[in-house]
C-alpha cells in the first residue's frame, strides 16, 4: 500500500495542479509560476553571489568552562583558556579576540612568551602550540603533539626560548620555542630522586627557575618530593620528602626560600640552609579542636608568594577551608602580615593569578592586583587598598547572569536610542567598585569607519531583559528590565503542590520591540504578555490587566455537533472573555488544580506602584486555566505602534489587543479563522462523558506525569540552560527538530530524544506548538494526515525525532490503552502550570502519527474556502462566503479518490499560530487601496490576511471600535510558516508604519499639545508611477514564496530544502538591497535574492548546530548574525563580504610594540653576599651540539596551518614571511635530520663490520694454515 501511495504522490506532483507554481524539489532558483507578471514589476536586482561571505566577527561573555589562566605583565593582556579548546584572549576595553584549537581538546596550561607576542598553550591531547599574537586574527605558527608521556605542567622562564615540559611519568623534557622541537636533555625522574626510594616520585605539578641561579631548576613532583636540578653538572643539589601531596610552589624574590601548597590545607615554608624539614609550617583555616589535635582541612590548591619593599609580604591562597564548616562558598585567603582577609567567591575558583609591577623572578615583586578565574565569573582584586576591593569590569561577562532563554538582534537603530537607555541604566549601576582604572590595559582599538547603532536584547530566566550596545563589535550592556516586579511573589506552596510550581514562572519566552516607537513586549512562559512604554520621567501608576481565555477547541462542547464552530470572544468593552468563573479562587491560592478555572497563572500587583524612568508597563495580557487545565503557551507576537494593537497566538487560536483602548478585540480558534467548514476532513469521536471526569483524569495524569517525567523536563532544562553542557547533551540537542516561529527564540525542546548525530535529523512538515500531549487514551490507533503532512520519522534508540510524533519503539506508536476507545485527551496528562524556562521557553508537540517513508511534497491541502467569522468588540459576527478563481482551486485542491487515510486530519490535531505581522496590504483581491491588515501564518503552512477598519482620528481611535474581519485570503506553503516580507515595485522593503515616540509622562505644554504622530509606508507611497500594489515575501520550513498583491498570484517559488528545514529566516538589507537569509537545522546559511528568489549564498557554516543556536540564531540588517554559542557567550557572525574585508580595521590590535623594562642593578655588596643571580647560556647545554637530539617517537612535530583567514592574513606582511620561511627551514631541517639518521645508521653498521672483522682477524692470526 506505501508503494502505490507513492506512486500516487509522483503522478500528482508531475501533475500541473500539484502545487501552486512549485518547482521540482531542490531547484536551483526561484521559479516563475504561469502567473502573469506586470510590465510594471521591473526590479533590478543589484546582489550577487560576491556579495556574500560567511565568517565570524567577534564572540562576546564569559569564556565557558574556563581551565587556564595567563597574564603577560608587559604588554598586560589576559589569555583564558576553556575545556572546549577556546582561547580568549583580553586586553583594554575593544581588545577581545576568541581563538579555538582545531581538536577541541582542553587547554590545560597557558604560558606568555612576554612580551614576544606569542603564546604558548598544553592542551589535553598532549600536544604543544605556538599562537603568533602579532595579527588581529592570532593563528598557531607550530605544534609539538608528544606520543608516549601525557603533559601535566609547562614553565617558560623570562627571556629564553626553551620550554620546560613535565610529564605524568615524572619526567622533564625541554623544547625550543623557536623551531618547536624537542632538545636530547631530558631530566629522568629516576636520575632526580635517590636510587633507594622504592616508590615513584608521581607526575610533575611544579617547574620553576631559582630566581638566585637560572641554573637551578626547581622540580615538584604530586607525591610530595622537591628536588632541585643542577642544570650545568645534571645531578640534584638537594632533596626534599613531605609526607603530604604538593599542590603548587612559589618562590621568594631572594631564592633562598620558597612556600609550598599541599593536600591537608597546611603551607611550608622551606629554607634552602636546611631542607631537612620545613622552616615553617601552618595551617591558616584549621584551628586546635579540644584534644589538641588540628582539624582537617581541605588542600590549599595554589599559593603564591609576592613581595613588597615598604610592607610584609603578600601570601595569596585558594581552599584551606577546614571541612566542618558544610555549604560554604569558595574563598581566596589573602594573608598581609598578621592580618587574613577571607574573600567569599560565588563560584568554585579555576585559577588565580597575582599581577606584578616587573617581570623579573629576582626583584622585588610588588603586587597590585590579583585576578581571579572563577567558574562563571571573572574578578580582579585591588591588593593596594586595605579592603581589597574589586575593580569594576569593562567586559560583558555578565551575559549568563541568569540564564539566557532568548535574543533578538538590531541593526541601524536610531541614533538617539543608545544614549538614553545608558543614561537611565546608569542610574542603577552598582558601587563600591576600586577608583583606580582596570589594570588589563593591553592591545590598542580604534572605532572603525563602518559603524552603525546596534542593540542586542536577550531574555532571561529569572525574568529580566538586558539591552546591550554591540554597536563596532563590542558589547556594554544599557538597560536591564525586571519583569517580575509586575507580579506578585508567588507564594510558597507544601507538599506535592510545591512540585509542580516550576523555578522559573517568569522566564522571557520571546520579545518584540519598536526602536523609533519605544514600544516593548515580552512574552513570559506563564503565558502572559507585558507591554511597556518609554518614559524619562517616573510615574506612579497602576498596573492594568486584561485577562484572556483562549481555549477554544472542538473538544470543550459535550457532543460534537453542539457550538462546534463558534468563537470564543468577548462582550463590547470587556476586558475577559467569558467571565462565567465556576471556581472563583485566586493565583497562588491552594486549590486543587482540577478546580482551578479562569483564573491566571500570575498575580498582577492591584496597588499603585512608582516606576522608575525607562520601560514603564502599560498593559499586562494573561491566557487563563481553563476546567483545571492551564493555558498553553503562546507562540507568536506582534505588536503595531500606529495602529495601537497587539496580536498573539498558540497552539488554541489568535487574539487582538486594542492596547490603546485596552479592550479585546478578537479570541478566535483557528479553526475557526477558516470559517464554519473545516478546510481539513477530521475525524470524529466519542463525546466527552462529562467535564468533571475529564478534570480529575487530567488532575491524575498530572500527579502521574510529575512522578516519572518531570525528571526528563528539568534534565533537558538543565542541558540548555545550565552550564553544565558535556557532549552527551550536545549530541541529545542536535538530535532534536527544533521548529521555528516568528521569533528567534520560539523553539522547540524534547526531553525525550536521545543522544543521535545530526544525519538523522529529518525534516519536520509542522510546526510544533508549545504544549506537551503526553497521555494518550486508547489502543494504537494512527492518525491520518495528508501525505504532504506526514513526518518523516527518524528513530534514535527508538524514539522519534520528530517534533509532531509521539515517542516510538521501533517505529510503532506506543500509545495506553483505554476503555472508551480512540480518543485523545485536550491536554497531555501532566502538563504543569509553570515550566522550568528552556532557552525556548517552550515544549514540543507530541502526537502518534504513521510512519511514512521519504519525503512527500505539501501539496493536498484545501479544495475551497468558505465564509469566515468577521467580529467586532461592538457586534456580533457575520458570515461571508468566498471562492477562489478556478485555477487557484485547482492548484490547491487533492483529489478526493484518495485514500481517506491520506486526506484527512484528526480533528485533535492542533494548529498554531506560528508568525504574525501587521501591514499595509489588500485583504481582498478587489481592494483598490491597501488598508491595514494581520498577517496569519499557521504551522500548517496556511497563510491567512486579516484586513481591519482603525478609525484615523485620534479622538476617534480612543472612543471608536476597531473592527476585524477575516477575508478567507488564504496561501499554502510547506511546512510551518515562519516569515512574511513586504516590498513595492522599486524593490525597497516596505516597513511597517509605527508612531513616534512621545512621552506621556511628561509635563503638559499647552501651546504644544500631545498628538500620535503616525509614519506610514503605504505601498503607493512610493510608486504612483508604477501602479497599486505590493509584493509579499513568504518563507516556510521548507519554501519560499513571492506573491503579489492585491491579486494573491504567485510569482516566484523556491523550495529551500528537502532534506532539513528552516530554523529562522527573514527579509534583510545588505549592500544598500534587500534578501532572504535563512539558518537550516542542518547548519547551512542561505541567502536568496528578492523577489526572484535565485541562491545566492549556501554555506555549510555549523556542522553541529544543537539547539541553544537553533533557539538564539537570529539574522539582522547590515550582514550580521548572532547565536548562543554557549550557555554564557554570544557568537556574531556576518554574511557580507563587504564587512569580511573591513574586520581587519574593526578588530583590535594584541601586540603593541613597548619596550622590555630593564633589570635593576643589585649593587656590588648585594650581588657579592646575596649570592649574584647568574646567568648562562641554555643553548650550550640544550642545543643540539651538546644535547644531541630526542627520539622522533617521543614527539611530533606539526608545522601550523593557522587556518585560511590566518593564513591571508599572515601572507600580507612580514609575519607570513617569516612563517613561511620557517616552515621551508622546518621541512628542510626535517629532510636533513632524515639524511643524518640514515648516514648514522650506516656508519654504525660499518663499525659494527670492522669491529668483526678486527675480532676475527686476531682469531686466525696465529693460526697455521692446516688449523681452518
Amino acid at each position: 500500500m506505501k508503494k502505490f501511495r507513492k506512486v500516487l504522490d509522483g503522478l500528482t506532483t508531475s501533475s500541473p495542479g500539484g502545487t501552486l507554481g512549485s518547482p521540482s524539489c531542490g531547484s536551483a532558483a526561484g521559479t516563475p509560476t504561469s502567473a502573469p507578471t506586470p510590465k510594471e514589476i521591473d526590479i533590478q536586482e543589484t546582489l550577487l553571489s560576491e556579495n556574500f561571505q560567511l565568517c565570524k566577527t567577534v564572540r562576546h561573555g564569559f569564556p565557558y568552562q574556563p581551565t587556564a589562566l595567563a597574564f603577560d605583565p608587559v604588554q598586560k593582556i589576559l589569555a583564558i583558556g576553556s575545556r572546549s579548546g577556546g582561547v580568549r584572549i583580553l586586553g583594554r576595553p575593544g581588545v577581545d579576540c576568541y581563538c579555538q584549537h582545531e581538536s577541541g581538546a582542553a587547554v590545560l596550561q597557558l604560558q606568555f612568551l612576554i612580551n614576544e607576542g606569542a603564546l604558548v598553550t598544553a592542551c589535553a591531547d598532549d600536544t604543544l602550540h605556538l599562537w603568533n599574537l602579532r595579527q588581529r586574527r592570532p593563528a598557531v605558527l607550530h605544534s609539538l603533539k608528544f606520543n608516549r608521556e601525557r603533559i601535566t605542567f609547562c614553565h617558560l622562564p623570562f627571556q629564553s626560548k626553551w620550554l620546560y615540559v613535565g610529564t605524568e611519568r615524572g619526567n622533564t623534557h625541554i623544547v625550543n620555542i623557536e623551531s618547536f622541537i624537542l632538545s636530547g636533555y631530558v631530566i629522568m625522574w629516576n636520575k632526580a630522586i635517590e636510587l633507594s626510594t622504592k616508590t615513584h616520585p608521581g607526575p610533575v605539578v611544579h617547574l620553576s627557575d631559582s630566581p638566585k641561579d637560572e641554573g637551578k631548576l626547581l622540580i615538584g613532583f604530586e607525591g610530595g618530593t622537591i628536588v632541585q636540578w643542577d642544570l650545568r653538572v645534571k645531578k640534584t643539589d638537594f632533596r626534599i620528602y613531605y609526607d603530604e601531596a604538593i599542590h603548587s610552589v612559589s618562590w621568594h624574590h631572594e631564592g633562598k626560600q620558597f612556600m609550598c601548597s599541599h593536600s591537608d590545607g597546611s603551607l611550608t615554608l622551606w629554607n634552602l640552609r636546611n631542607t631537612s624539614k620545613p622552616f615553617q609550617v601552618t595551617f591558616p583555616h584549621g584551628k586546635i579542636q579540644k584534644d589538641g589535635r588540628k582539624e582537617s582541612c581541605k588542600p590549599i590548591l595554589k599559593v603564591e608568594y609576592k613581595t613588597l619593599r615598604s610592607s610584609e609580604p603578600f601570601v595569596i591562597f585558594s581552599g584551606g577551608l577546614s571541612y566542618d564548616k558544610a555549604g560554604r562558598r569558595p574563598t581566596l585567603t589573602i594573608m598581609h602580615g598578621k592580618a587574613i582577609t577571607v574573600l567569599e567567591m560565588d563560584y568554585p575558583i579555576v585559577e588565580f593569578m597575582v599581577l606584578c609591577e616587573t617581570p623579573y623572578i629576582n626583584e622585588v615583586q610588588e603586587p597590585y592586583a590579583v585576578v581571579v578565574l572563577l567558574e562563571k565569573d571573572l574578578i580582579v582584586v585591588d591588593l593596594t587598598q586595605s579592603n581589597f576591593p574589586v575593580f569594576e569590569n569593562p567586559y560583558p561577562m555578565d551575559v549568563h547572569e541568569s540564564p539566557v532563554t532568548c535574543t533578538a538582534y538590531f541593526a541601524d537603530c536610531p541614533p538617539d536610542i543608545i544614549p538614553i537607555l545608558y543614561s537611565i541604566g546608569a542610574k542603577h549601576k552598582k558601587t563600591g567598585y576600586s577608583q583606580k582604572e582596570w589594570p588589563i590595559t593591553g592591545g590598542t582599538w580604534t572605532l572603525g569607519s563602518h559603524t552603525y547603532p546596534e542593540i542586542i536584547i536577550t531574555g532571561h530566566a529569572d525574568g529580566s531583559v538586558k539591552f546591550w550596545d554591540a554597536s563596532a563589535i563590542t558589547l556594554q550592556m544599557l538597560y536591564k528590565l525586571k519583569t517580575s516586579k509586575v507580579f506578585e511573589k508567588p507564594k510558597p506552596v507544601e507538599g506535592r503542590a510545591a512540585e509542580l510550581v516550576e523555578e522559573d514562572p517568569f522566564a522571557v519566552q520571546m520579545v518584540s520591540w519598536c526602536p523609533q516607537s519605544r514600544i516593548f513586549c515580552v512574552v513570559g512562559i506563564s503565558s502572559h504578555i507585558i507591554l511597556y512604554r518609554f518614559s524619562k520621567n517616573d510615574a506612579n501608576t497602576q498596573i492594568v490587566s486584561l485577562e484572556v481565555r483562549l481555549q477554544c477547541e472542538p473538544e470543550d462542547v459535550i457532543t460534537p455537533s453542539e457550538n462546534e464552530n463558534n468563537p470564543c470572544f468577548t462582550e463590547p468593552g470587556s476586558h475577559s472573555p467569558q467571565h462565567h468563573h465556576q471556581y472563583p479562587v485566586s493565583p497562588g491560592s491552594r486549590t486543587p488544580e482540577s478546580a482551578k478555572d479562569s483564573v491566571p497563572c500570575l498575580k498582577v500587583r492591584e496597588r499603585v506602584v512608582r516606576v522608575p524612568p525607562g520601560y514603564q508597563s502599560d498593559l499586562v495580557i494573561q491566557l487563563l486555566w481553563v476546567d483545571g487545565e492551564p493555558p498553553q503557551q503562546i507562540t507568536s507576537l506582534d505588536v503595531n505602534s500606529a495602529y495601537g494593537l497587539l496580536a498573539f497566538g498558540n497552539c488554541n487560536g489568535l487574539a487582538v489587543v486594542d492596547y490603546l483602548q485596552k479592550t479585546l478585540l478578537l479570541c478566535m480558534s483557528t479553526l475557526d479563522l477558516y470559517g464554519a467548514t473545516d478546510p481539513y476532513q477530521r475525524l470524529t469521536r466519542s463525546p466527552r462523558r462529562n467535564r468533571q471526569s475529564t478534570s480529575d483524569f487530567s488532575m491524575r495524569g498530572l500527579s502521574n506525569f510529575y512522578s516519572d517525567s518531570k525528571k526528563r523536563i528539568r534534565t533537558s532544562y538543565q542541558s540548555l540552560t545550565e552550564l553544565t553542557d558535556n557532549q552527551q547533551s550536545v549530541d541529545m540537542e542536535r538530535s532534536k527538530s527544533p521548529t521555528s516561529v516568528h521569533y528567534p527564540t520560539s523553539l522547540h525542546n524534547d526531553p525525550r530524544v536521545l543522544p543521535e548525530p545530526v544525519a538523522s535529523l529529518r525534516a519536520s512538515h509542522c510546526s510544533p506548538v508549545f504544549y506537551l500531549l503526553d497521555n494518550v487514551k486508547g489502543p494504537g490507533r494512527k492518525l491520518s494526515l495528508p501525505t504532504d503532512l506526514k513526518t518523516d520519522l527518524d528513530h534514535v534508540n527508538g524514539h522519534c525525532t520528530s517534533p509532531i510524533s509521539q515517542s516510538c519503539s521501533a517505529g510503532k506508536p506506543r500509545i495506553p490503552m483505554g476503555p472508551e476507545g480512540p480518543r485523545l485527551s485536550r491536554r497531555g496528562a501532566g502538563r504543569p502550570p509553570f515550566r522550568k524556562a528552556q532557552s525556548a521557553a517552550c515544549m514540543e508537540i507530541s502526537l502518534p502519527v504513521s510512519h511514512t517513508e521519504g519525503h512527500a511534497s505539501r501539496r493536498a491541502m484545501l479544495q475551497q474556502f468558505h465564509g469566515v467569522t468577521m467580529y467586532s468588540h461592538d457586534e456580533h459576527h457575520t458570515t461571508t462566503s468566498y471562492c477562489w478563481s478556478e485555477r487557484e482551486s485547482r492548484e490547491n485542491s487533492f483529489s478526493r479518490s484518495r485514500s481517506s487515510s491520506v486526506s484527512s486530519i484528526d480533528r485533535d490535531t492542533k494548529e498554531a499560530i506560528t508568525t504574525l505581522q501587521f501591514g499595509e496590504s489588500y485583504g481582498r483581491k478587489s481592494d483598490v487601496l491597501p488598508t491595514p491588515c494581520l498577517w496569519v501564518g499557521t504551522s500548517l503552512g496556511v497563510v491567512l490576511l486579516i484586513p481591519m477598519s482603525i478609525p484615523t482620528d485620534q479622538e476617534e481611535r480612543m472612543e471608536e471600535p476597531v473592527t476585524i474581519g477575516p477575508s478567507g485570503a488564504v496561501q499554502m506553503l510547506k511546512g510551518s510558516v515562519l516569515r512574511f516580507g513586504f516590498m513595492d515595485y522599486m524593490g525597497t522593503v516596505i516597513q511597517s508604519p509605527y508612531e513616534v515616540w512621545r512621552d506621556l509622562n511628561a509635563p503638559e505644554d499647552p501651546d504644544r499639545p500631545r498628538r500620535r504622530k503616525l509614519v506610514n509606508f503605504s505601498p503607493s507611497s512610493s510608486q504612483d508611477a508604477c501602479g497599486e500594489g505590493h509584493l509579499a515575501v513568504v518563507c516556510s520550513e521548507r519554501q519560499a514564496k513571492v506573491f503579489l498583491m492585491p491579486s494573491q498570484s504567485c510569482l516566484y517559488v523556491h523550495n529551500i530544502t528537502e532534506s532539513s528545514f528552516v530554523l529562522r529566516a527573514d527579509v534583510v538589507s545588505v549592500c544598500n538591497s534587500v534578501c532572504l537569509a535563512c539558518f537550516c537545522a542542518n547548519g547551512h546559511v542561505m541567502t536568496l535574492s528578492l523577489p526572484s528568489l535565485r541562491p545566492l549564498m549556501d554555506v555549510n557554516y555549523l556542522p553541529l548546530t544543537d539547539m541553544r543556536i537553533a533557539r538564539t540564531f537570529c539574522f539582522t540588517n547590515g550582514g550580521q548574525a548572532l547565536y548562543l554559542s554557549s550557555p554564557t557567550e554570544i557568537q556574531r557572525i556576518t554574511y557580507s563580504q563587504e564587512m569580511c574585508d573591513n574586520l581587519q580595521e574593526m578588530l583590535g590590535e594584541l601586540f603593541t610594540p613597548i619596550e622590555t623594562p630593564e633589570a635593576q642593578n643589585r649593587g656590588f655588596l648585594k650581588g657579592f653576599f646575596g649570592g649574584n643571580s647568574q646567568t648562562f647560556d641554555r643553548e650550550e647545554l640544550f642545543g643540539e651540539a651538546a644535547a644531541g637530539k630526542a627520539s622522533r617517537s617521543l614527539a611530533q612535530h606539526i608545522p601550523g596551518q593557522a587556518g585560511m583567514e590566518g593564513m591571508k592574513v599572515a601572507a600580507s606582511g612580514v609575519v607570513g614571511d617569516l612563517a613561511r620561511a620557517r616552515i621551508a627551514l622546518d621541512e628542510r631541517g626535517q629532510r636533513l635530520g632524515e639524511l643524518e639518521d640514515r648516514t648514522a645508521l650506516m656508519m654504525t653498521s660499518a663499525e659494527t663490520f670492522s669491529k668483526h672483522a678486527h675480532e676475527l682477524m686476531l682469531k686466525c692470526k696465529d693460526k697455521k694454515w692446516y688449523q681452518f
